[in-house]
């Protein structure tokens, strides 16, 4: 992508002049508990050093933006408006390279993705009332996700509260959006610059902690351009991941010692492929991943047993009843209900042993079964394993495998999807290094089933918040923020309720949309139907996407027949501009919705 194509920003950080990312170096491991998230850090014992700025800014808005340069900051998302103009302009004005969506949502969910994608927080931006609410379900699956963002809104000014101020936001009009704790690991309004060193440290202070990290600063108007009265101070913390005590580690291998046991790996252990591959192959342990988590142990490698949850593979079913394990190592997963369905055929002999950096997870998806709750991050726990192995190699079992039925393409009629993802797996899996996402929908029922990773982080959905129109737009993002290729694999619907194509373009990002168009909310349809609810409707009229994209100044290429399809993601993944491939699908090809329907159906839904 072209990076001149982002407005110039004349002031550059003084910290950030090579672009490097802050570092924060690791320190003594202590506790405290904080509102912004479960902690580990004590403020009396933890590594905190103050130091002077050289540079005071002058308004409250440039001393924000500056700070947040120097937190690592490089992306500011949203949607401007009257009530945000100081920071608007302040952000504009610095090194933060500032990207002006169509859609508040589409910011946030940009925002998630370009975290994931950089490792990076991430700011979005709003005016007041309406952009809030606008940018609120983004901003509730960044923090379902893990992501770490900065929501900078703007508020109305004290004097004209309570008197009908337009788009008027405050504690009279919405309280809740300033306290939302399920939303907001920390939120505030911001009344006085006086309050600003208390701001940084929280925001410091979420930001080094493990996990996910959303933030909400309210600025009224009248606020934002301010003069800074206060000498300003700058935070360094350090920190150390949370790690199980060595009474814990000593239990845990205690307990995997005394049989069989398998690993089930989800999104959170993805700084840990290393270790888990090293730890599977030395114990000979079966290994299976939730859908966020392929790829962080190798699907194509003989230990593993399959995808679980959605559209998830009848070999790890298999595996559970014909090798049924005495325990199961749960790293990094909530093990929801996209992942497991909460399904008994998934509970091994002896229960559990569950390790998150989250305790709020712990335990919950089988609250009945034994479990062993370990509270610690991933990587470190499996290192502490590593080093309690035995010397011995262990028996390799011939294990139950994904199989996928080769469909060859046929010369006539309308595109299957098995085909497609066939198609998506050797040009684009197989020949590239994008990150590939699907969206909710039938889509990401497709790629877990279909799609095979052998390597971490490069694909991406959402099993839990689930919001149609992610990754429509957190393509977007994570494009930029990788400076490489992303694709989105995603529905008709999804590419019809929120789109950042325009934004892509306005800022010569080359991300790719291969669009499942069969005319309909297909996953809606074939699921009611499956339900016993017949005669839904759920029609969406034949759209030309290249027609709309070609309109926005990005390019495309529509695909009818299954033999064009490889040529068309060659241009795809080739092109230097935003590039949409319009596929026209058999709506009539059931996608693997079993488990999805079988839990639904659990719940009391259906017509039968």
């Amino acid at each position: 992508m072209n990076i001149e194509s982002f407005p110039d920003n004349t002031t550059q950080a003084e910290n950030l002049k090579d672009g490097s990312p802050i570092k924060f170096t690791s320190g003594q491991h202590t506790t405290i508990n904080d509102e912004s998230g479960f902690g580990i850090f004590d403020a009396s014992k933890s590594s905190l050093t103050v130091s002077p700025l050289s540079l005071v800014p002058s308004s409250v808005a440039s001393a924000i933006v500056k700070r947040l340069e120097e937190m690592g900051v490089q992306y500011a998302f949203g949607v401007s408006g009257g009530a945000i103009v100081p920071v608007w302009h302040a952000l504009q004005h610095s090194s933060i390279k500032v990207l002006h969506f169509r859609h508040e949502a589409g910011a946030a969910f940009a925002a998630t993705e370009a975290y994931f994608a950089s490792d990076r927080p991430v700011v979005v931006f709003s005016t007041t009332g309406p952009g809030i609410t606008n940018s609120l379900t983004g901003l509730l699956a960044a923090r379902w996700e893990g992501a770490k963002v900065i929501f900078l809104s703007a508020s109305t000014s004290a004097s004209q509260r309570g008197r009908w101020a337009c788009q008027e936001t405050s504690s009279y009009t919405m309280a809740e959006t300033f306290t939302l704790k399920s939303l907001f690991h920390y939120a505030t309004t911001l009344e006085s610059d006086d309050e600003l060193p208390e701001v940084y440290r929280r925001l410091a202070k979420g930001l080094a902690q493990p996990g996910g990290f959303i933030a909400h600063i309210s600025i009224p108007t009248n606020i934002q351009a301010s003069s800074i009265k206060t000498s300003l101070s700058k935070a360094d913390l350090s920190f150390a991941p949370a790690t199980a005590s060595e009474e814990t580690i000593s239990k845990c291998v205690r307990l995997l010692s005394l049989g069989s046991f398998a690993i089930w790996v989800g999104f959170g252990a993805t700084d840990a492929a290393a270790e888990i591959r090293q730890f599977a192959e030395k114990t000979g342990a079966a290994v299976m991943c939730s859908p966020r988590g392929k790829g962080i142990f190798p699907e194509n490698h003989p230990q593993f047993v399959g995808v679980t949850g959605l559209a998830g593979h009848e070999s790890v079913l298999t595996y559970m009843q014909k090798h049924r394990p005495l325990r199961v190592l749960v790293l990094g997963t909530r093990l929801g209900e996209f992942t497991s369905f909460w399904n008994p055929a998934m509970i091994p002999l002896e229960g559990f042993l569950h390790v998150d950096i989250d305790p709020e997870v712990l335990g919950t998806a089988y609250p009945g079964v034994k479990t062993l709750a370990i509270q610690s991050d991933v990587k470190a726990l499996v290192q502490a394993l590593l080093k309690h192995l035995p010397k011995s190699q262990p028996d390799i079992m011939v294990l139950p495998r994904p199989e996928r039925q080769k469909i060859n393409p046929r010369m006539q009629g309308l595109v299957r999807p098995q085909v497609l993802m066939d198609a998506i797996q050797q040009v684009i899996v197989d020949r590239s290094d994008a990150i590939v996402m699907t969206e909710a929908g039938n889509s990401m029922a497709w790629g877990n089933q279909l799609l095979q990773f052998t390597q971490p982080s490069r694909y991406r959905t959402s099993t839990g918040f689930a919001s149609v129109g992610h990754f429509v737009t957190g393509v977007v993002g994570a494009t930029l923020a990788r400076n490489g290729k992303a694709v989105a694999i995603v529905g008709d619907g999804a590419m019809l309720m929120n789109s950042e194509v325009s934004t892509a373009v306005r800022y010569q990002i080359p991300a790719v949309w291969i669009i499942l168009n069969d005319g309909c909310y297909n996953m809606c349809g074939q699921g009611s139907a499956l339900q016993g609810f017949d005669g839904m409707d759920v029609e969406i009229p034949q759209v030309d996407f290249v027609k709309i994209a070609c309109g926005m100044g990005a390019d495309g290429i529509r695909v009818e027949k299954e033999s064009d399809i490889c040529i068309a993601l060659e241009k795809a993944i080739a092109s230097p501009v935003p590039f949409i491939v319009d596929v026209i699908i058999d709506p009539t090809e059931p996608a693997p919705l079993d488990g999805r329907i079988n839990s639904l159906i659990s719940q009391g839904i259906t017509n039968s």
